[in-house]
């Protein structure tokens, strides 16, 4: 029916809302039709984007249509009737290099290979605004101690300082020899920009205040990898591939305070909350912790074997041999300075005491299976084709090179398409302390000690009174009776309602309940102890609460 008039290319996507007899399809050139059936009646077509629309949905009122374009991470939601977004979304057009939380914990900042900064809420996972100034891969984004300034470091030569009051590019720092910025760092006060270059192997020293150039930092053999400012002193530590770390005290004219060398080329350097220890993470898999006032080594994790790699699916060698290359490539201590925590070319991200030196746990960050290095142990159909001329045996080098040339043209039609591995490429802490974010493969991901957006599916209204508690008492519906009682607060009423429920449907009760009112409950029953002659059926609710719920209540 689309293509009898030639004007569209394939159909890639369509929905039929059966209430409205809606039938909505969606093109490989962006383009959406609406149509009225049984007749067929075109309502209206519009094109959203230049990309495939992968995926339609429709709202059980028929109003509301889902858009999923996969080519540009869209997600559109299009209210028909008014012809106007109701929301409106786009990720990352590539992979997520970098982030940063804000002071306050409430925004993050990404930065993508797109050339892409984008801020987002970290309450609602939306994302409210989008800078695109870069024309390059953007390589480290950071906040300023206000929170209201974004600066972001790309591979086209610029450091931008974007305002979020505003949403504008006010400040554009440069090299006076264009340089490839790979990372970047701003210090406590907000004033002094420093950004790494990758060519020059120097550091650039810039006035947030002027946008001037200040200083220009040589000294490093190899491309700059990570600096990072101390958060209580003016010194600057930057790390390199010449294997060493290098600290700039800023009010002695930024002469190298100190030089500590490392045993292999390093990656990322991390200072300590309170300023006063250095994490440094190296090509051979190691963190090492550094007094960097005394220059004194204070400990080590050898944390290659906790990455735990998986095997690609072309690697020729097994997973464990390949691990022997692969390192942590971005750390960050936690909030309170007591754990570190540190990602890479992995499905894991490890969070280690320092003090003791041990993991205390690993993170798995996705279960894909069609991302790359997923498995430990991959054995594939070519894989095995590849190795079959071992087994046989085959001493003809005819034979052999011929199975091996049959193999590699295999490798070639199967593996023309992209398979992105599994990696994560950035991980911090919220300032908070209840939470951390990484940027992977998957995407931004948040993990956290709270429950955070706690579903209430009873709310508020004039419904809840006491006769309607009582009520809802006598249809035998204690847990919604609970809520209710705990909506209106009054103890006499809470008491009554809680000493109506059979011993018998505690247990049950206990574990229907919202989390919200868990807490709630834990503190009318402390408090009850003190008065109520029914000890026993007291204890039972906060044994039968503390068994279902301890666990949650004891993270938080």
């Amino acid at each position: 029916f689309f293509n009898k008039e030639g004007d569209f290319n394939n159909l890639t996507a369509a929905a039929y809302h059966k209430k409205t007899h809606l039938l909505v399809t969606g093109f490989a050139s962006g383009i959406f039709h609406l149509h009225e059936l049984p007749d067929f009646n075109l309502i209206h077509s519009l094109s959203i984007s230049d990309q495939r629309i992968a995926s339609i949905s429709i709202n059980c009122t028929g109003d509301w249509i889902a858009f999923g374009c996969s080519g540009l991470g869209q997600l559109l939601v299009w209210e028909w009737q008014s012809e106007s977004y109701v929301l409106k979304q786009q990720g990352h057009f590539n992979s997520m290099v970098s982030l940063a939380y804000s002071p306050d914990g409430q925004y993050i900042v990404t930065g993508g290979e797109d050339g892409k900064v984008k801020v987002w809420n970290t309450s609602s996972s939306f994302c409210f605004v989008t800078f695109t100034e870069h024309n390059s891969g953007v390589t480290a984004v950071t906040f300023t101690s206000t929170g209201y300034v974004v600066l972001s470091a790309s591979l086209d030569g610029t450091v931008r300082a974007f305002d979020l009051h505003r949403y504008r590019n006010f400040r554009t720092f440069t090299s006076p020899r264009p340089s490839q910025f790979s990372c970047l760092a701003v210090d406590s006060s907000g004033e002094i920009v420093a950004a790494g270059s990758q060519d020059s192997f120097e550091i650039f020293i810039w006035s947030m205040q002027s946008g001037r150039l200040l200083d220009v930092l040589a000294g490093h053999e190899g491309p700059i990898s990570s600096l990072s400012f101390n958060p209580m002193k003016c010194v600057l530590a930057s790390a390199s591939w010449d294997k060493t770390v290098k600290l700039w005290d800023m009010l002695d004219s930024w002469r190298t305070k100190e030089t500590l060398i490392m045993n292999s080329d390093v990656l990322v350097v991390a200072f300590r909350p309170d300023g006063k220890e250095l994490a440094v993470a190296a090509l051979n898999g190691q963190i090492t912790f550094w007094d960097h006032e005394n220059a004194v080594q204070t400990g080590s994790i050898e944390g290659r074997h906790d990455l735990q790699m998986g095997r690609k699916e072309l690697d020729k060698i097994t997973a464990k041999q390949a691990a022997k290359g692969k390192s942590f490539t971005t750390l960050c201590y936690s909030a309170d300075g007591q754990s570190i925590l540190a990602g890479g070319l992995s499905k894991f991200v490890c969070i280690y005491n320092i003090k003791e030196q041990i993991l205390m746990k690993k993170f798995e960050i996705s279960c894909n299976y069609s991302l790359d290095a997923m498995e430990v142990i991959c054995v594939s159909k070519e894989m095995k084709e590849f190795f079959l001329w071992t087994q046989n045996n085959i001493t003809d080098l005819y034979k052999l090179f011929l199975n091996i040339a049959k193999c590699q043209i295999k490798f070639l039609q199967n593996y023309r398409h992209f398979k992105p591995e599994i990696r994560v490429t950035c991980v911090r802490f919220c300032p908070t302390g209840r939470s951390w974010a990484a940027t992977t493969t998957e995407g931004l991901l948040l993990y956290s000690l709270d429950s955070g957006l706690i579903f209430d599916p009873f709310e508020l209204d004039i419904d809840v009174t006491p006769s309607n508690i009582h009520k809802t008492l006598s249809q035998k519906e204690y847990t919604v009776a609970i809520v209710m009682a705990f909506k209106l607060n009054e103890k006499k009423l809470i008491q009554e309602v809680i000493e109506a429920v059979p011993s018998s449907e505690v247990d049950v009760v206990c574990s229907s309940l919202p989390d919200l009112y868990v807490e709630k409950l834990l503190e009318f029953l402390a408090s009850a102890f003190e008065t109520s002659c029914h000890l026993e059926f007291y204890l039972t609710w906060a044994h039968k609460l503390l068994m279902l719920h301890g666990q949650k209540l004891k993270t938080r």
